[in-house]
């Protein structure tokens, strides 16, 4: 098991990016990050993919260092959990161990995922968060909004660490894109004029984040940014459409 945790926003190939991904609320208490990405898939075929997260998810953002550890209980109250096993080593005595990493409050198969939880380095602060998932039939597949909300106090540089957990949720919806075979992607665009490709020059990875060495002293308030983009209600307000009166 690795001695720490990394959170690194670091790249992932150009035809797997989310076509959408930024820190769109950030305030002296919290931040909100927001990915979006189109896939090639049918809404089901996202749904059943994404309740199996070993499939692809980051081994890199494990606390085992193998996402096949990782599943999730789609019903609420369900865990995201990751396996933690016994030590193979004969001179050692050990007991398999494991990891809540969240927790299921909204399963709506092939229309959304909603889960509590404060992910990787947040979860020995005491802070909150909450990711919701949300897929919606388009033209060329599936349209796939991920959005992770977080709030409280943190020992961390709300700039800073933003930043890195915004660039590893990309990572996880860049793999569950690439699995999922992704339509449109940040980094690459389509010259449909052409019908060749353009490239894009990647962005410089956000540095890593250490959390043996992460600050832990009180951090100065920062002011409050404006947000943009649409709110949770205006991303996510769809799921009502079918229950008015909900």
């Amino acid at each position: 098991m690795p001695a720490r945790l990394l959170i690194s926003a670091a790249l992932v190939g150009a035809t797997a990016q989310p076509a959408l991904a930024e820190v769109i609320v950030e305030t002296d208490r919290g931040f909100v990050t927001r990915d979006e990405a189109v896939v090639d898939a049918t809404t089901k075929e996202v749904w059943l993919a994404l309740i199996a997260p070993g499939k692809w998810w980051s081994s890199a953002h494990t606390w085992s260092g193998d996402a096949g550890n990782m599943t999730i209980t789609p019903q609420a109250g369900g865990c995201f959990c990751e396996r933690i096993p016994e030590d193979p080593d004969p001179d050692k005595i050990t007991l398999e161990g494991s990891v809540e990493h969240m927790r299921v409050i909204q399963s709506y198969p092939e229309r959304a995922l909603r889960l509590n939880g404060a992910l990787g380095p947040l979860q020995s602060e005491p802070v909150n968060g909450i990711l919701t998932i949300a897929m919606s039939e388009v033209d060329t597949g599936t349209r796939i909004v991920w959005e992770y909300a977080v709030g409280g106090e943190m020992r961390f540089e709300i700039p800073v660490i933003s930043k890195a957990v915004d660039g590893v949720m990309t990572q996880q919806l860049a793999g569950l894109a690439q699995f999922l075979g992704p339509v449109s992607g940040a980094g690459s665009s389509t010259d449909e004029a052409s019908g060749g490709e353009s490239e894009v020059e990647p962005e410089a990875a956000e540095p890593n984040i250490d959390v043996d060495e992460a600050p832990l002293e009180s951090v100065e308030q920062q002011p409050a940014a404006e947000s943009e983009g649409p709110s949770v209600d205006e991303a996510f307000g769809d799921l009502l459409d079918d229950n008015p009166e909900t």
